[in-house]
Formats: C-alpha cells, structure tokens, sequence
C-alpha cells in the first residue's frame, strides 16, 4: 500500500506535463474503465476511456493508456483539455517541466458548439504550452474554418483561456467611409495588471492620414480612472484630436470626488472620425459629492466647448454661453414634526462666466410640506416655502437690453395646496383607478420672469410632466411669477399579470398676466393648451406611449410626441415621432419640428440577425441619418458587418457614409 501511495503522489507531482500544474498534496482523480497497478515495475495500466482530473477542473483524456513511475503517460486520443470547451489533440505528447509539447497537433475552443464538428480548430506542426507563462505557441500552424483552410502562420502565440489579462495584438477590424476611404484598424492590447490595461490602436486610411487611438482603465481599491482618446496630423497639416477623461474616486462612505476632461481640436473632428455621439457640447470640470441619510451636498464646476452650429435650414441664431465655476447644490430634510409634516432646505449657487460678463447667484429656499390623509380617500397637502435670490452681475446683458453691473434681490415667497381623490375600483379581471386632481399656487408676482438674458434657463414647454410640480420652468433663474391652478384626471387600468392602460388629461391657469410668453411653450395669459398623455403596456410584445398638447381654442393639435415597440429584445419593431407646431413672433422664427426615428431587430435565425436604426427629417424631407448591420454570434466567434450614413452638415464635414466589418473570437466564453 505504501508503494500505491508513493506513486500517486509522483503521479500528481508530474501531472504537470499535460499543463496540470497543481501542488503535490492538491487532491487528483483518475478515472477509467479498468485500472492495472504494477507493484514490482511501478507502473498503472487502464482501460477504455480514462480521465485524469485536477482539483482546478483541468483535465486529460485519453484512452488505453499506460502510466510510468517517471510520469511519462503512453495512450490513444490524448485530448488536454484547458476549459470547458477548450482542448489540445495529439498523438506524441511530450514534457519539459514547465512546457507541454505536442507534436502533429490540433487545438479549438468549439468542442461541442455545433452538432457537425468544430466551428474552428487550429493544426500546428508542434504545440507548447508554457505552464508557468500561460502562453500556448503554435509553430507552421493553419486555421481551419469548418474544416476549410483559411490562414497559415510560421508561427504566433495566444494565451491560454485561465489568464484573464494577457497583453498582444487583438483581432484587427476593417472600415470603408466615402470621405478617407478604406480604414484598418489594428488594435494593441497592454496589460499592466489585473486591474491595470490600455488599449493602443493604431489606424491606416487610405484618403487621410494615419490615425492614433488610445484608451486607458485603472481601477483600484476606492477609484478608477478612464481615459481615451486620438491624435491625428491630416493631410492639409493639421493637429486634430479629442481626449476624453472620467475619474471617480471615493473619499469614504458618504464623500466622492470625480474629475471629468472633455476636449477636442475643433467642432468636426468627432463627427467626422466617428467619434461623435450626438453630444452639443463638450463639458470639463470637477464634482464633489456628500452624502448623508437625510440630505446630500454637490459642488461642480463646468467648462465647456460649444459643438453646436447655425444650421442653414434654421432662423435662429441664438446659442447660450458661459461657463460654470462654480455650482454648490446642497439638500436637507428634516424628521417628521408634526405626524407627517417636515421641512425641506435647499441652497443653490452658481456662477456664470464668459464673453467679458459673469455672474454670480445665490439662492436659499425653505419650504414646510404637510400631506394629509381625509376621510373617504381623500388626499390633502399643504406647503408654504420662502425663497431668496441675491445676483451679482458683471457687464451682463439684462432683459432690457441695457449691460448692468451690480447687485439684484427678489424675494419670492409662495404656497400651494392640492388635493387628489383616487377612486379604486378592484376586479378579478382589470382593477381601475380614476383620480381628479388639483392644486393652487400662490407667489408673488414680479414684473418680469428673470433678470438677465444669459442664466440657467432654456424657457418653458408645457407638457403632462410640469403640472402639479413645484418648478414648471427650467433652470432657477426664470420663476413662474404669480398665482396659477393646475387641475387634471388619471385614468389607470391594470390587470394580474401586469397590463396596464393609463389616460391622462389637464390643464393650468394663469391668475395674473406675464409681461413676455414664449407662444410656443402652450402657456398663456389664463387658461393654458390642454395637455395628457396615453399608453398601454402588455408585458410581452407591445408597449405604446404618447404625451400631447392640444390648442385650447380649437383642440387642434400643436405638439406630440409617441413612442412605441412591439416585439422583444430579438424581434422587434421600435418607432418614436415627434412633431411640434413653431408659431412665428420675434422671439422665435423656426420651422415646425416633425422627426421621425425608426427601429427594426430581425433574428433571422438562432445566430443570424439584422438590425436597423433611422432618423427621418419630415420637415425638411431628408434622413439625417440611418444605420444597420447584419449579425451571427456563435458561441466560438461573431461576425458583424454595419453601415452608417449621415446626412448633417457642419463647417467641413458633409455627410459621411461608412461600412464596418468586425470579427472576434470567443474562448470558454471570453470575447476576442
């Protein structure tokens, strides 16, 4: 017995020739048909199908094999195996401790992807396996496709599939563009560290010249870090570029501190490289945040780079801008006082800088909120709030049109008081709920919305969303000025299974008369458009939604806006409209917003997809842009072939149509 022992221990000890590399006491099974001991010559002998298997799941199989005191392991169908898909086929293995050396060898990923054979599978004059470095080296090597030829290398190396950072060359990509031409894009993967990589991608284009792409990931205990970004010299001499950074770094349990980079040489080079993601602008600055239960702290400031440009089908010229330095958000809310009731404090400040003028704004705001459960249902909340502005501007350009230095202050407190009735009525089949709701505001009237031109304030749109909030306005600088009601009706109904119908339809009323009122934005002097929204959600294959205002003269409709999807994640269909009717005054001059965007998702098969993605300019007739792709994903590689046309125009770029073509590997589930 204790030769037996002695022997399996040699035995576990050089396992490391078939790459099991485990420490001698780590616990090995060897499984087979028929197990033979020789005591005398020390040597094990099995039958049939034998399986040797190491406490890390790496295993060999072979069969009819014979085992000497040495290590050295004779059979047939000797298959090492590195993964639970992954296997090296040979029928002469050999070892140099640390390497494995197969000789007239085969290796894949795909045991078992597809019922007819390997997907892929790699024929090598030799193969070594370096145990200690992880690297698998294949010497006049071929790639097989489907039992096709496809490639033949001298020689390349990979690693094998337990090393989850390993630095080399990735699989290169191909793009073709009707403005430089072909592009092949060869990436360069660097590993530093498990937690440490980069990605270096170098570019040839054929109609332009070579381009540089880097892309860095840091992480550690409590931050990390991302950074990427291109360089390129163009053919006309010049530097274009863009960086983009994101650092995030906890500073405790209740604190976070994020510092955020974004630049490029001009306002093209993102569209026109591809770079591009629909973004007007590009914004740089830093964040702190503090936390608590009760309430929260945020302090950023902001630079940014205008992206945005006067398009030719536009009339309007206005574009804001300024930078922020800084902005302190801060938020407390107190314990019940009194059953329900609580206090809310909140503090705001910021400052605007740019084109010679700043700003500089301070805001304190304390509001007492007190809901209220009635009788028969009945909801009742009642809030009063106070709040203070105090502006310092510097050559600033005010509302009316004179440039002011100085100190500005408005007090401006206000109150509102609103009830809700939910009327449930429970069903076995559909449960309903119909609830009339209003409330009314009171604050003090100013004679103008805000005092500056350039502050923090896009206007005002009304919609389903502003009714019944306590800011119907963007921003903080424009205030809703004076006393006003909303009122509306909820209509819901839902099922077990999680169907629903929702039905909403209201309108606001303006008390007192504003001295300016974008026409645009549905608000008036009184009665206001009637606003509400639709949908319908029936948990499998059709979702629907539409939010719309309706002219409360005639109940004609001067805006909407509709999404909705049918199908699942594979098979769908995904359309969304918008149309916004543009009245003509000497605050805005623009045609009427009508845009259509489109979706479609095809599986073609079990791999085979399609899917295809518009955006459609009614107004003006055109796309302004549209793309699709067609898809395979096998469980051992994927293919993917896209096309990409846009139609915008901006400076020197001029549309840009481009095809894609991606392939990558797949090893025990890990992409390439």
């Amino acid at each position: 017995m204790r030769k037996i022992i002695q022997f399996f221990t040699a035995l576990i000890s050089s396992g490391s020739a078939f790459a099991l590399s485990v420490d001698t006491n780590t616990p090995k099974t060897i499984t087979a048909d028929k197990i033979e001991y020789n005591i005398k010559s020390e040597t094990m002998k099995t039958s049939g199908k034998t399986e040797i298997v190491n406490q890390a799941g790496q295993r060999v199989t072979l069969s009819d094999s014979y085992m000497s005191r040495n290590g050295k392991i004779d059979g047939q169908e000797i298959k090492i195996w590195l993964g639970n898909h992954v296997y090296m086929e040979s029928e002469n293995v050999s070892y140099e401790l640390p390497k494995t050396i197969a000789t007239d060898a085969m290796f894949t990923a795909c045991d078992g992807c597809d019922s007819y054979g390997n997907a892929w599978e790699i024929s090598a004059k030799k193969i070594i396996h370096n145990n200690d470095t992880k690297m698998i080296r294949f010497y006049d090597s071929v790639f097989w496709l489907y039992d096709m030829p496809v490639l033949w290398f001298p020689v390349f190396a990979m690693p094998d599939p337990s090393v989850k950072h390993k630095s080399g060359i990735l699989i290169p990509d191909l793009k073709s563009t009707n403005k430089m031409g072909t592009q092949i894009n060869l990436p360069i993967y660097v590993a530093f560290s498990d937690t440490h990589d980069a990605t270096l991608t170098l570019s040839y284009l054929t109609k332009e010249n070579p381009l540089l792409q880097l892309e860095h990931r840091l992480n550690s205990e409590h931050s990390e870090y991302r950074t990427r970004g291109a360089f390129t010299r163009n053919r006309d001499g010049e530097n274009r570029w863009y960086i983009f950074n994101n650092d995030i770094v906890e500073l405790g349990e209740y604190a976070r501190a994020s510092v955020y980079l974004e630049r490029t040489s001009d306002k093209t080079f993102l569209q026109k490289y591809g770079f591009y993601g629909d973004q007007p602008f590009l914004d740089s600055g830093v964040k702190l945040e503090l936390f608590s239960q009760t309430g929260y702290v945020v302090a950023d400031t902001h630079k940014f780079q205008e992206l945005r440009y006067i398009s030719k089908y536009s009339k309007n010229t206005t574009i804001p801008s300024g930078d922020i330095l800084p902005n302190i958000r801060g938020v407390y809310q107190t314990a019940p006082i009194y059953k329900e009731t609580y206090a809310l404090l909140k503090t705001d400040v910021l400052g605007i800088s740019g084109d010679g003028t700043a700003s500089q704004r301070v805001i304190g705001d304390v509001r007492m909120i007190s809901p209220w459960t009635l009788p028969f249902g009945n909801r009742l909340t009642a809030s009063i709030s106070a709040r203070y502005d105090l502006y310092n501007f510097e050559h600033t350009d005010m509302i009316d049109g004179e440039s002011f230095s100085g100190l500005k202050n408005r007090f401006l407190p206000s109150g509102y008081l609103e009830w809700g009735l939910p009327l449930m009525r429970p069903a076995n089949t559909w449960t309903q709920v119909i609830e009339p709701r209003a409330r009314v505001t009171i604050m003090r009237h100013i004679d103008d919305a805000q005092f500056a031109i350039n502050g923090d304030s896009a206007g005002a749109l009304l919609s389903d969303a502003t009714l019944f909030s306590n800011k119907r306005f963007s921003g903080l600088d424009l205030w809703e000025n004076g006393t006003y009601a909303d009122y509306g009706m909820r209509y819901a109904a839902f099922n077990q299974i999680g169907q629903m119908y929702e039905l909403f339809f209201g309108q606001t009323y303006d008390f007192q008369t504003r001295e300016t009122i974008d026409p645009n934005s549905g608000f008036y002097n009184g009665a206001s458009d009637y606003v509400g929204r639709i949908s319908f959600n029936n948990t499998k294959w059709f979702d629907i939604s539409s939010r719309f205002r309706l002219s409360k003269e005639d109940l004609s409709l001067n805006h909407i806006e509709t999404s909705a999807v049918i199908g699942d994640s594979k098979n769908y269909i995904d359309i969304g409209h918008i149309w916004s009717q543009q009245f003509i005054d000497a605050y805005t001059a623009d045609d009427d917003i009508n845009e259509l965007t489109a979706g479609l998702g095809v599986q073609l098969s079990g791999r085979w997809s399609v899917r295809f993605n518009s955006i459609y300019n009614l107004t003006y007739e055109r796309f302004q842009r549209h793309s699709g792709g067609v898809y395979y994903t096998h469980p051992c590689y994927y293919i993917a072939l896209e096309y990409h046309h846009d139609n915008a125009i901006k400076e020197d770029y001029v549309g840009t149509t481009s095809y894609q073509f991606r392939f990558g590997m797949s090893i025990d589930g890990k992409k390439y």
